[in-house]
C-alpha cells in the first residue's frame, strides 16, 4: 500500500547539507541534452548556459551564468529541496558583471527531482531512493570538479545557506584544494541543538504575544525531538512566523516565477521535492525514512577549515541563531575568518544579507585570488 506525503509546511525557501574519500575523485559529469532547455553564449563577454550535469549516474539541473573572465560563485541553497534557481536572476543579476554565478537543483530538488520524479511520494519511492549527507556530498565535489575544468579555473568560491551550509562546511573541509573560500548563511551546527533551541525560544515569545493558536500547539506536539516530519513542519511554520515579524523580509519581487519556471510541472516537482528532501532531512521513525541530520554536530566534526571562512547571521535568527553559531565561530581554525552580525535579518534571505555577501565576495574574497 501506497503512503502519500503531503507535508504541511510553511517554510522559507532558504531553510536552509556532504563525505567523500580523501583521494581525488575521477571525474565523471557528463552534459546531457534536452530539447526544452539550451544553452548559449549570447554575448562576447559573458556565459548563460542552462543544462543538465550527469553527476554520480543522475542528470542535475545547471545553471552558469555571469562573465567567464571573473571567479567561479557556486550557491549551495536550503531547505533541503528548496531551490534558488527560479529565483536568481532577481536577486543576483547584477552580479553577472562581477563572477560565474552557478545554481544547481541538488538531488532531490526542483528540477534534478523532476528529471525522475514520480507521480506522487510513496513509502517504495522513499525506500528506493534514500537520500544521504554522503551522497550529496559526493555530488557537490563532483559538480565543483566539473565546473573547474569546463570553465577553466582553478578554483571556486562556495557560498552554503542553512542546509546548503551543512554541505558546504562538508565540502570545503574534505576538499580545501576545490575552494578558495567559504561562506557560510544561517550556518548549521547542530540541527538537533538548533531546534531545541527554536522550541525554548518561540515558547517564550508566544507567552509574551498571548499567541494563543501557537501556544497550544506548541503544547500538542511538545519538545523535540520529533520522531515525525509533520511535527518539525509545525514547529518551523511558527519560527517562521516570529522571524517573519522581526525582521526585515526580502523584496516581493525577488520571489516571483519568472515564466520558464511558472508552470505546472515545475511547480509541482518543487513541492514535491521538499517534501522529499525534508521528510529525508528530519526523519519518519514510523515509515523508516532515516533522518539526514540526526548525527551532524560540527562543534565535534566541523572546526578545522585549510580556507578562509566567513559566516553571515541574522541577529533575529531563530532557527540557526547567533547563540550557537557565535561560539561555533569562536571555536573554528581557519587561516583567516570572520563574522557578520546583521541587526535587521532572520533566517532567510533579505537585501542586508545579499549586500554583506557581495561585501565578503568583493573585499575579502577577491583580493586573494588576484594576489
Amino acid at each position: 500500500m501506497k503512503t502519500r506525503f503531503v507535508l504541511a509546511l510553511l517554510i522559507s525557501p532558504f531553510l536552509c547539507l556532504a563525505h567523500l574519500n580523501e583521494n581525488k575523485t575521477e571525474l565523471t559529469c557528463t552534459e546531457t541534452s534536452d530539447k526544452n532547455f539550451h544553452s548559449s553564449n549570447s554575448k562576447e563577454n559573458s556565459i548563460n548556459e542552462e543544462k543538465y550535469i550527469q553527476i554520480n549516474g543522475i542528470d542535475h539541473w545547471v545553471t552558469i551564468k555571469g562573465n567567464p573572465s571573473k571567479p567561479i560563485v557556486l550557491f549551495l541553497h536550503g531547505g533541503p529541496g528548496s531551490v534558488l534557481s527560479p529565483y536568481a536572476d532577481a536577486i543576483y543579476d547584477d552580479w553577472k558583471k562581477d563572477f560565474i554565478l552557478i545554481q544547481w537543483d541538488q538531488r532531490g530538488a526542483g528540477r534534478t527531482f523532476g528529471r525522475s520524479a514520480p507521480i506522487e511520494l510513496s513509502l517504495e519511492y522513499f525506500e528506493s531512493n534514500p537520500l544521504t549527507l554522503e551522497q550529496m556530498v559526493s555530488d557537490g565535489i563532483e559538480l565543483s570538479e566539473y565546473l573547474i575544468k569546463h570553465l577553466g579555473k582553478q578554483k571556486i568560491i562556495l557560498f552554503g545557506t542553512s542546509w546548503g551550509s551543512i554541505l558546504g562546511t562538508k565540502m570545503a573541509i574534505k576538499r580545501p584544494d576545490l575552494f578558495y573560500a567559504y561562506i557560510g548563511h544561517a550556518q548549521v551546527v547542530s540541527p538537533a541543538e538548533g531546534f531545541n533551541y527554536a522550541y525554548q525560544k518561540v515558547c517564550k515569545l508566544t507567552q509574551i504575544e498571548n499567541d494563543t493558536i501557537s501556544i497550544q500547539k506548541l503544547k500538542t506536539i511538545g519538545k523535540p525531538p520529533y520522531h515525525n516530519a509533520k511535527n518539525y513542519g509545525q514547529l518551523l511554520r511558527i519560527v517562521k512566523k516570529y522571524e517573519r515579524d522581526n525582521s526585515i523580509l526580502a523584496p516581493t519581487t525577488w520571489w516571483k516565477l519568472p515564466p520558464e519556471y511558472d508552470n505546472k510541472n515545475d511547480i509541482q516537482h518543487r513541492y514535491l521535492g521538499d517534501d522529499y528532501s525534508f521528510a529525508s532531512y528530519v526523519g519518519h521513525k514510523a515509515l523508516g525514512i532515516q533522518s539526514i541530520s540526526s548525527e551532524i554536530n560540527f562543534m565535534k566534526s566541523g572546526l578545522n577549515f585549510k580556507i578562509p571562512v566567513f559566516l553571515i547571521q541574522g541577529e533575529k535568527d531563530i532557527l540557526t541563531p547567533k547563540e550557537i553559531t557565535t561560539a561555533y565561530f569562536d571555536k573554528i581554525n581557519a587561516p583567516n575568518k570572520e563574522y557578520f552580525l546583521l541587526p535587521d535579518a532572520a533566517h532567510g534571505f533579505n537585501e542586508s544579507v545579499i549586500n554583506t555577501q557581495y561585501k565578503i565576495l568583493k573585499h575579502y574574497i577577491t583580493p586573494l585570488i588576484t594576489q
